[in-house]
């Protein structure tokens, strides 16, 4: 059995090398990227069972996703399709004043007319897991209805649904994401959103306890997540206020920083740690992730306690 399912796009990410700008570069890396994607290989990464649905065009740039995302051990069941075609987005990186800039070229991208009938629903029935995000709704009106019936699917087969917000200011404006959220709260068991998110998405501020309380008692979740980038994460789980601290690390990389929290969370969760734990190492795993070229968090279980174990004073031998 599959423990966990994420439904969401992958993109192909074209980058120029170093700090080059895309009107003068000769050559362009190529990953893949996508934050339910990400999840999912993070989780399966430490050992969960973990697998990535979709839609993509039956084409060479499609194939490369599903390539791309088995070469790192994930697993996925895609519907493929002869319309539509392969999203992809574009990154420069550079320092201040200058800054990171992301351009999305997604318009018509098989993914957004995905439905709900003609995803492997059984799958994400049978497993213990459902991963989804606030990009996808935000991508059509179509994905916005299969998100929710996912979600009640899932709920219905008592498959624990995870949603994080996950907000992107290129897809939507708050109140129309506040609207949608709203609507898919009532099926949404963990919750995870970013501090910044919860103020100006959910209208929810204060301290990060207050908020994360609120959150978990207006909309009846059992668990909150709220991240907060270098002051690390809170949550509230089955009623607990907890607090993780961020660990060091340089930033070469910061793209998918929260989805290698979240994978590598929900990854030591399902291999039967306590949320204070899977906190910890989830924490440890975003600091390694800032080092990775990439959006997917190409990492080891032993890397992760690695980092845990420095920081809490063990000894390498």
């Amino acid at each position: 059995m599959t423990e966990l399912v994420s439904f969401g796009e992958s993109m192909l990410r074209y980058s120029p090398p170093g700090q080059t700008r895309l009107e003068t570069t000769d050559t362009l890396d190529v990953r893949v990227a996508g934050a339910e994607s990400n999840v999912a290989t993070a989780a399966a990464r430490v050992g969960a069972d973990a697998l990535w649905t979709s839609k993509l065009p039956a084409s060479p740039l499609g194939r490369r996703v599903t390539s791309y995302l088995h070469s790192y051990g994930l697993e996925t069941d895609v519907v493929w399709t002869e319309e539509g075609r392969q999203g992809t987005y574009y990154i420069e990186f550079a320092g201040e004043p200058r800054g990171t800039n992301v351009i999305y070229d997604r318009d018509g991208a098989a993914v957004t007319t995905a439905t709900a009938e003609e995803l492997p629903t059984e799958r994400i029935r049978d497993a213990e897991l459902f991963v989804t995000s606030g990009i996808t709704p935000a991508l059509s009106s179509t994905l916005e209805t299969t998100t929710s019936d996912l979600l009640w699917l899932a709920n219905e087969a008592e498959t624990r649904t995870v949603f994080d917000v996950n907000y992107r200011s290129k897809l939507w404006d708050p109140s129309t994401a506040r609207e949608v959220i709203e609507s898919l709260l009532p099926d949404i068991e963990v919750l995870v959103v970013a501090e910044r998110d919860a103020a100006s998405v959910l209208e929810v501020e204060g301290e990060p306890r207050t908020v994360a309380e609120s959150l978990a008692s207006s909309w009846n979740c059992e668990t909150v997540i709220l991240t907060r980038g270098a002051e690390g994460a809170a949550a509230v789980h089955e009623g607990e206020y907890l607090e993780q601290e961020a660990f060091h690390s340089d930033t070469y990389d910061p793209i998918g920083t929260g989805d290698a929290f979240l994978g590598v969370l929900l990854g030591y969760r399902l291999t039967g740690h306590d949320m204070v734990e899977a906190l910890e190492y989830g924490a440890a795993a975003a600091a390694l992730k800032r080092t990775i070229p990439g959006d997917i968090a190409v990492i080891t279980r032993e890397e992760v306690e690695a980092v845990v174990e420095a920081e809490t004073g063990g000894i390498d031998r």
